[in-house]
Formats: C-alpha cells, structure tokens, sequence
C-alpha cells in the first residue's frame, strides 16, 4: 500500500481561543473516517490505518486535542469535553467534512458521543473505544476527586507514577509517554469536565438513541464493565479485544483494526 499520511497545521478560533491544530489525514474515494484520541494519547495512535487494506480508498482524520501533542492551545483554563466537542466541529468544517464514519477512543470517546449526540445527521457509523457512557468509567479522570494535589504540575506526576504502576495491560508503556503528550494544566479541566458528564449527562442515554451503527469496543481486562449486557440488548455491537485493558492501540492494535474494518465495512454496507 502505497498511501501516506499528510501532516498539517489548521489555525483556528474556537470560543474565543486560539488554537493551532496538528492534524494528519489522507485522501480517498470513499466516506472518511475520523478519529479523535484519548487522555495522553495523540493522532498517531491511529496512523497506520493506511497500513492495513481494510481501510483503502478511506479519507482518513485524526488531530491532537487542545493540550496534547502538537497542538497549541492559547488558554488551557479553557479546556473542557464540551470545548472539545466545539474543536472538533471546528476542525470537520475547516475540511469540508459533513459525513463521516466516527471513532473515538476513551476521552476521545466521549468527545465523540457527544459530538454524536449533538450532531447525528453527519455521523455514518460510531466505534466507541472504552469511551465514557458510565460513572463507573471514569477510572481515570476521577483521580482529579480523589487525589487531591497542591499544584497541576504535583497532581499530574503522581497520577503519572499511579498509572505506571497500574495492573492493567500497556499502562506502563502509556505513562512513560504522559508528560511529552499533555500539559499538565489540561489535566484538570478535562478530568473535571468528564467526571461531571459521566455522573450527571446521562450518557447510556445518549449513547442507546443514536440512529446509526454502533460499536463498543474494550479490553478483555474490562470485561466485568456492568452495562455490557444493556449495549448488547439494545442493538449495539460488543468489541471485546484479547490480551488487553483500555489501549487496545498499544496491546493488541492487530484485533482493533481487524474490528474496526470489518465493522466499518458492514456499517457502509448497511
């Protein structure tokens, strides 16, 4: 296969902020596909779609959030689910993208629900990768509740330290990375914002109305998630990835794309 990805810098107003979005994509013939990444993730988890010929004739998007990666944020203090939802509509409409096969993984994963919930005319299929729909998902993000610190920068290196240490598969491999891929006074905005979503958004609601083909993708680590059984029962397709906890990207990136294709392919055909 011979595609490559393209990197490019979009400068962009979003509610007042100046943003200097790193994002990459590729052309095709086909609908596109767009990601949006997790907490201490960037684009590049997802380059190598144009690796697999599951995906080939796929425009593909994908972009650091506001306070990861590459991308320049003029006012972290700013930072929210809700503002990145508003980035992200942003940067659809910089690209003339109006239809679109969606994909998130975990903060991006609500992001994306959100976005989904919001937006559901534009958006041809959804893969929810570990994504919040639950209190119980916030695993993560309600660190900022229960670990209280003096400062962004202490907060962050504990739950850095916290995360290496984690049992779950790829959690040491995803922390070493953490303080080259977000700043640090993201953290507790973003954190804050999906908690707060997660306890009182009602999210499994969002989630079971929309009007497309859905996907709940998870490790095999999560496999005790409590609503599993309810996304089954109400039509949505259940993703369990071997040999895996919430980085499917990192432990088992071979099953994930797998998934992703053959779902996407069956959502195209549908």
């Amino acid at each position: 296969m011979r595609r490559e990805m393209m990197k490019e810098t979009v400068a962009l107003c979003v509610q007042g902020v100046e943003l200097d979005i790193a994002a990459m994509h590729c052309a095709g013939e086909l609908a596109p596909i767009v990601f949006l990444h997790g907490f201490g993730s960037t684009k590049e988890d997802y380059a190598d779609i144009v690796r697999y010929a599951a995906f080939a004739g796929r425009p593909v998007l994908a972009f650091d959030a506001p306070g990861c990666g590459a991308t320049r944020c003029g006012d972290l203090s700013k930072l929210s689910i809700p503002f990145l939802v508003a980035t992200a509509k942003a940067v659809l409409e910089h690209f003339d993208i109006r239809r679109f096969h969606l994909v998130g993984h975990s903060m991006g994963g609500l992001t994306a629900l959100m976005l989904a919930h919001e937006e559901p005319a534009g958006v041809l299929s959804f893969a929810d990768i570990e994504g919040n729909v639950a209190p119980e998902d916030c695993f993560l993000s309600r660190q900022v509740v229960d670990y209280a610190a003096d400062t962004a920068e202490a907060f962050f290196e504990d739950f850095i330290e916290r995360t290496w240490h984690s049992p779950f598969q790829s959690c040491p491999l995803y922390a070493a990375s953490l303080g080259h891929k977000v700043r640090a006074e993201a953290v507790r905005g973003i954190f804050t914002s999906m908690v707060q979503l997660s306890d009182h958004g009602d999210l499994m609601t969002k989630f079971l109305s929309l009007p497309f083909p859905r996907m709940f993708m998870y490790g095999e680590q999560n496999a005790s998630l409590s609503y599993l059984p309810r996304l089954k029962e109400n039509g949505v397709q259940l993703a369990e990835i071997p040999h895996c906890g919430h980085f499917p990207m990192y432990s088992n990136p071979v099953e994930m794309w797998k998934r992703l294709g053959q779902f996407i392919s069956d959502a195209s055909a549908s």
